[in-house]
């Protein structure tokens, strides 16, 4: 996972020898401004609220991505090591990215995703009976 950047991050720094970054960016969905920050003070790239996010780096390619499309919380991965993911889809150019879910992330969507597959199988739940 990588830190996410882009046009509207703005940066506060405390003048001693410890140095505060504050950076802080719009989300593409909501319009929130969100700490590039979680709460516990691991980096994020999503917004907590409704986990969309910034296509600013190109997973496949490496490096930054020059699309800037917006990325949409398409499903939830876990882990064998039970961490769980959002999988995200560039709504511009489609690639896959997966990043990791953050303390502070908004449970409900969290579950809701989580659940989709259940509730909205791609095959009738009537064959369930036939078993």
């Amino acid at each position: 996972m990588s830190s996410h950047t882009n046009r509207n991050t703005t940066n506060a720094r405390t003048s001693n020898n410890n140095t505060l970054s504050l950076d802080t960016f719009a989300c593409a969905w909501c319009g929130l401004t969100v700490s590039a920050h979680a709460a516990d003070g691991a980096p994020r790239n999503h917004c907590p609220s409704c986990l969309h996010s910034r296509h600013v780096l190109d997973h496949v390619e490496g490096g930054p991505s020059d699309c800037e499309g917006r990325m949409s919380p398409i499903a939830i991965a876990v882990f064998r090591t039970g961490d769980w993911m959002v999988v995200h889809r560039c709504v511009r150019c489609d690639e896959l990215t997966s990043n990791p879910v953050r303390t502070d992330d908004n449970q409900l969507v969290l579950m809701r995703m989580a659940v989709r597959p259940l509730a909205q199988p791609p095959f009738p739940l009537e064959a369930f009976g036939t078993l």
